[in-house]
């Protein structure tokens, strides 16, 4: 009996694990293809500088997404539940969004490609706060470390995917046939959804008002909590602000072709993305929260030395490709590392909520660091912009130590 109810658990656990990856792969589709392959198009569609910086105000959703927040914690749409319902309606709007891209293009209809991705990072927004949600609440606690691990594999497979897939696809057809493709591949999610175990935590069976006061009180009363705000906003800054520019480093300072960048800057680090994320939350286990954040936040400032290197040489495929692992490498590790730090951050009452405020702040260096990115690159030269997105990335560093009891007191909910 004993031996009966340990497979079946194992079982139970296993089949989790797996819905939360597949989860993963549907949150990351949406991002790539509103941000770095978006750039890529509009590149290719010879669009000034300054203009794909804006791009990233598409964004937008992201950040302000806690604002809806609230409803998904409180009102399920089907039988299905609020997480599960939930996502299945933002999965159906990515779908359609992404068709309703397929049929625009940035030369003849900027304006409503535009507003098309602003509907998908709306949906997308959403998802997120459901499946975020999802994974907090049906993960336990021993589960969570391989969880986040698995999940955010996934997720770089998904920008990868998004990415590298759809580059490939434009280079030998067009952007419209590589958005539609990608639509299709939107079913991991909506199976996934649908197919889920229902979350164990209670329905929320309070007022609107407590589902939107509460969760922002309750944050508050965190000590420090103001400069775990400040943590969660920097940590990923000099990613995203290195980020925001990399698609057009790369085709017009590398000199690589969309074939090329589909090879180097997203397929070649399929690999190193899965086994930084795994890898990730395997040592969060061993070396525990804090530790985990100082050292991959210091990985992730060492990558973006690497572009200073490749800004200073010049084209060459060898260090092209050492940066691109290193990149997806230690970017899988802190994002392991980050997500862990929100989940741990989140009071079970009100997950969709406190996890959606958490992820929009930290949202705000992505969505904002786009216009300042392209002003930076048009106002100093290539170098120069990189060594700016490492000082960003040290900004972590400094803020850690200050927050150091506090981090480490969140061990016991990771």
């Amino acid at each position: 009996m004993i031996n009966d109810n340990s497979g079946r658990a194992s079982t139970q656990s296993t089949y989790r694990l797996t819905i939360v990856t597949l989860l993963g792969f549907s949150s990351g589709m949406p991002l790539a293809l509103s941000g770095s392959t978006l750039q890529a198009w509009y590149t290719q569609a010879g669009i000034d500088v300054q203009t794909i910086g804006m791009l990233s105000l598409l964004g937008l959703p992201y950040v302000l997404k806690f604002l809806w927040a609230p409803v998904l914690d409180r009102f399920p749409l089907s039988t299905l539940g609020r997480r599960r319902s939930w996502m299945l309606l933002s999965q159906f709007g990515v779908i359609a969004s992404l068709l309703l891209m397929a049929s625009s293009s940035p030369s003849e209809q900027q304006f409503s490609l535009a507003l098309f991705a602003l509907g998908l990072t709306l949906f997308s927004a959403t998802q997120d706060i459901a499946i975020d949600a999802y994974r907090t609440e049906i993960l336990g606690e021993r589960e969570r470390g391989l969880g986040v691990g698995l999940a955010v594999g996934a997720y770089r497979v998904a920008l990868i995917t998004a990415g590298a897939g759809a580059l490939f696809v434009a280079h030998y057809y067009d952007f419209a046939s590589a958005y539609v493709l990608m639509a299709c591949l939107m079913i991991v999610g909506l199976g996934s959804a649908y197919f889920g175990p229902d979350s164990a935590v209670k329905e929320n069976t309070g007022t609107l008002r407590d589902a939107v006061v509460r969760p922002f009180s309750v944050f508050c009363r965190r000590e420090w909590w103001g400069v775990l705000l400040l943590l969660v906003v920097t940590y990923k800054l000099g990613d995203a602000l290195a980020e925001k520019m990399t698609i057009t480093f790369l085709l017009r300072e590398m000199s690589l072709t969309l074939a090329e960048i589909g090879a180097f800057y997203k397929t070649v680090g399929i690999a190193a993305a899965v086994i930084g994320g795994i890898v990730g939350g395997i040592l969060m286990m061993k070396i525990r929260l804090y530790l985990s954040l100082l050292i991959f936040a210091c990985l992730q400032m060492l990558t973006n030395l690497g572009f200073v290197v490749l800004a200073l040489t010049g084209p060459s495929y060898g260090a092209v490709l050492a940066v691109i692992i290193a990149e997806n490498l230690f970017g899988g590790m802190g994002t392991a590392a980050f997500v862990a730090l929100v989940m741990a951050l989140c009071d079970r009452r009100y997950t969709a909520t406190q996890f959606a405020l958490l992820t929009a702040i930290a949202s705000l260096a992505r969505v904002f660091s786009g216009p300042l990115a392209g002003t930076l690159v048009a106002a100093w030269d290539w170098t120069m912009f990189f060594a700016f997105t490492v000082i960003a990335g040290a900004l972590p560093l400094l803020i850690l130590p200050i927050v150091r009891r506090q981090v480490s007191g969140l061990d016991a909910a990771v």
